[in-house]
């Protein structure tokens, strides 16, 4: 390999190294001789307790630059301008799990070397934060929700002093632990036990924006029967106004019999939500929140524990703490940005 010092300039960097008190420039002097030398880049990257791209950067920034001190309080963009734009444009578009891919192709698409640490400083000079993306329903139909929703409004602001607009949906909670991320201390391994129980709770549920209230019955099975004994049970509670109820399309709310029920029920106005939209239905949210008081890293040793525990997150948690959600269980709802294909 070349060399990339002459005498004077090696005894200088000698001389500098023996009188450094900063050991971060320290280190970037022993990297250069150490090159200088015809170590390899793994060989002092192992001497030193640094990464490759590191020793790598370090020397770039020497031969280039004769730079060896660090620059606090954030350092300049190595990328220019247009060089910027072009990769913000290819990060909105291409989902990077790893901060070194991202420097793997600015490498390769710009020639411009940058350190894992360096990269993660620029993506959070540029506002990009590591988070999970979200999941929509690959057929969903952004059109369509953007258009019931406009529905939507238009009953809302037509409403009878009497009348009212439910969510309702139904939501099937399993006799089993549903394991999620929680704060543990590093190194300790928590164990929660599990169960191979197939049992579930079935429940139909409907929610008032207007008032905060959640209405729920838990049925041995959901079929038309029970959707038609739910609605003639949300009838009998609210004895006068039209009852809009907006829901989803399966199939035991489309029947024939939830139909000719809601025919013969006027005051029954059944509004069927687009297919795949459950970021249009308001009630969605509290089955979340009802798993997080409920089922998130919880063990139940038996059914009957797990069924008590699902009862009471409704008969005491939804009335001591739905005032607390109001900014999850909302009509303020986040629509599509475009039609996802099929």
């Amino acid at each position: 390999m070349n060399k990339i010092l002459n005498e004077s300039e090696r005894d200088k960097l000698l001389l500098q190294h023996r009188r450094e008190r900063d050991r971060r420039v320290a280190d970037r002097i022993k990297a250069v001789l150490l090159r200088d030398e015809g170590w390899t880049y793994a060989e002092i990257s192992h001497a030193l307790f640094l990464s490759e791209d590191s020793i790598k950067f370090h020397l770039q920034d020497y031969i280039s630059q004769n730079k060896l001190k660090p620059e606090n309080g954030g350092s300049v963009s190595l990328l220019n301008s247009s060089q910027t734009v072009a990769l913000l444009a290819h990060l909105d578009v291409n989902l990077f799990v790893k901060v070194a891919e991202i420097c793997t192709y600015v490498k390769a698409a710009f020639n411009v070397i940058y350190t894992v640490n360096g990269m993660t400083n620029w993506l959070k000079r540029n506002e990009f934060t590591y988070h999970k993306p979200c999941g929509v329903p690959a057929k969903a139909d952004a059109k369509a929700q953007a258009e019931f929703v406009s529905h939507y409004e238009k009953i809302k602001s037509g409403l009878g002093v009497n009348d009212q607009i439910l969510f309702m949906d139904g939501v099937h909670p399993s006799h089993c632990v549903r394991f999620v991320r929680g704060w543990m201390r590093k190194g300790v391994r928590r164990e929660i036990p599990t169960n191979a129980s197939q049992k579930r709770i079935n429940i139909l549920g409907t929610l008032n924006l207007e008032t905060m209230s959640v209405y729920y019955k838990d049925y041995q099975t959901i079929n038309s029967d029970s959707i038609v004994c739910f609605l003639s049970n949300i009838l009998k509670n609210n004895a006068t106004g039209l009852i809009h109820i907006i829901l989803d399309r399966a199939r035991y709310h489309t029947c024939s019999q939830v139909h000719k029920f809601c025919q013969q029920n006027k005051r029954l106005r059944l509004h069927f939500l687009p297919p795949y939209s459950p970021n249009i239905n308001a009630i969605e949210p509290l089955w979340k929140i009802m798993h997080e008081y409920t089922t998130n890293n919880r063990f139940y040793p038996n059914f009957k524990s797990f069924t008590e525990n699902i009862h009471g997150f409704f008969k005491t948690i939804v009335p001591k703490n739905i005032h607390l959600w109001t900014d999850k269980l909302t009509d303020n709802f986040r629509l599509l940005n475009g039609p996802i294909p099929a």
